[in-house]
């Protein structure tokens, strides 16, 4: 496939004629004249001069920091003059408080500079870690070929990866493999359609689109709070029924759930492929998301991928993709809404073997110990594990006809009677209604659903929303019980109430 070069990259995704080099005269020390010589024939040949380009520009006006890689240069390998330029472009981004776009388009470290080329993937690491410290937007695009010690570092520490169309992208690319191993690597894996497949990046995007990509996350990274406090829905709370009701109508195929939430907010949401490590469950969306343009990360479960409805289990996978949202929100700074809707955490040999109860543990913990404004609603079925991982927030709400249960109904009345007849009975004696999970202080507040949400699927999602914005703002703004000690003391003391 052809090779989009950096200034090819520049013309496609910045504004016209907003592009400013940072880049000075890269310095080299004492080297041998064939490696001079090899460097004198990569500027002619490339027409820059050293693999990367660092500078910035605008998209739509708002300005970018970006670091380009030029693989007509050298391969677009990195020494020690190449380290000190991405260094020196990261650490401006980091000080003038800008995203920054980098796209490596390079076979690793320059052999010509042996081992002390490869450590300084250690020192531009860390140089990304300042940026990250402060907050800021980190996006990589992947262009053909990125692999060796430039994939196995900066260029896999983005905030969100995308990948050029086609792209060959591997920890080392197929004729090292093969001369090391002696096996051929199987055709199609390291690429960046199967990478997305797999979880491991978040998308193909091409140059062309790529410009798109960014200024809608940035247009979503970057937007401020709402002035004033969203109005609460005018809907009155409805009276309490049957719980049993309460659970039929949450198992209703109809009933809308997380996917109508990504719908109603896909103008402004950016949605994650994966863990980012090789993991990827449909059973979870996790997204960058604007509610009434509020900057958040979600987190939802999507009860319409799971038996009986969906062929996808609420499984290690789909919990380790929750993980990657709560440490996203930790590294942004931004509030995480959690969406609770589930009829239980995987149960099989697969995820006994790979630590469910272990992977419930740590999402459990991760959550409860984050450091920014959490939310968490139960819109349906909240049902064992699987839904207690994302249950602790600064505020809970349920909508009318949720539940929380230890186990599925069936389950609880097979344990104490043997039979599941008794089910209705059970959930009414184990107080798993939102009603009494109210009482109890384990939730908040209630979203009202006129009847069944499913006899008002837009209704109900708007109301969703506007609740989650008017908490937003609340939290935002009496943080009586924000945080990760306030929320400690919260969990502590409602033990003490039961």
């Amino acid at each position: 496939m052809t090779r989009t070069s950096a200034n090819d990259l520049i013309s496609q995704v910045l504004d016209p004629d907003s592009y400013v080099s940072w880049d000075t005269p890269p310095e080299y020390g004492d080297i041998s004249e064939d490696y001079r010589a090899a460097l004198e024939r990569a500027r002619e040949k490339s027409g820059v001069d050293e693999s990367v380009i660092t500078g910035e520009g605008t998209i739509n006006g708002r300005r970018v920091a970006t670091i380009l890689s030029e693989f007509s240069f050298l391969g677009g390998s990195i020494g020690a003059a190449t380290a000190r330029r991405i260094m020196d472009g990261i650490h401006r981004a980091t000080a003038e408080q800008l995203p920054l776009l980098i796209s490596p388009s390079s076979g690793g470290t320059r052999m010509q500079e042996g081992t002390p080329a490869f450590a300084l993937m250690v020192s531009i690491t860390t140089a990304v870690s300042r940026h990250k410290d402060e907050h800021l937007p980190f996006l990589v695009y992947l262009r053909n070929p990125t692999t060796g010690g430039v994939m196995a570092s900066w260029g896999s520490a983005g905030h969100f990866t995308f990948a050029e169309p086609g792209a060959l992208l591997g920890f080392l690319g197929p004729r090292v493999v093969e001369l090391t191993t002696g096996n051929p690597m199987p055709e199609g894996v390291q690429t960046g359609e199967n990478l997305a497949k797999c979880g491991v990046i978040d998308g193909v995007v091409s140059p062309a689109d790529l410009r798109e990509a960014v200024q809608k996350i940035n247009e979503v990274l970057l937007s401020e709070a709402p002035a004033t406090q969203p109005e609460l829905p005018d809907v009155d709370t409805p009276t309490p029924g049957s719980v049993w009701d309460s659970i039929l109508c949450t198992r209703r195929p109809d009933r809308p759930g997380v996917r109508d939430i990504v719908t109603k907010l896909r103008s402004s949401l950016i949605k994650l492929s994966g863990s980012g490590d090789g993991r990827r469950s449909p059973a979870v969306t996790v997204a960058l998301a604007k509610i009434n343009g509020r900057p958040v990360v979600l987190i939802g479960q999507d009860r319409h991928q799971q038996p009986p409805h969906g062929v996808h289990p609420l499984g290690t996978e789909a919990l380790r993709m929750a993980r990657r949202g709560i440490a996203l929100a930790h590294q942004l700074q931004l509030p995480l809404v959690s969406i609770i809707d589930t009829p239980g955490a995987e149960l099989s040999k697969f995820a006994e073997e790979h630590g469910m109860a272990g992977s419930i543990a740590r999402t459990l913990g991760e959550l409860v110990d984050l450091d920014v404004p959490t939310i968490s609603i139960i819109l349906g079925q909240g049902c064992g594990g699987g839904a207690l991982a994302m249950l602790p927030s600064d505020r809970v709400l349920a909508t009318s006809n949720s539940w929380l249960s230890p186990l599925p109904p069936e389950g609880a009345s097979a344990i104490i009677y043997r039979d599941t007849e008794h089910a209705p009975q059970m959930m009414e004696e184990q107080d798993v209604s939102a009603y009494s999970l109210l009482k109890a202080g384990i939730v908040d507040a209630i979203i009202p659903e006129i009847g069944d949400a499913a006899d008002e699927p837009d209704a109900f999602i708007d109301r969703v929303l506007t609740t989650i914005s008017h908490t937003l703002w609340e939290l935002d703004h009496n943080p009586q019980r924000v945080g990760r000690e306030l929320r400690f003391q919260h969990y502590e003391k409602l033990a003490q109430l039961q």
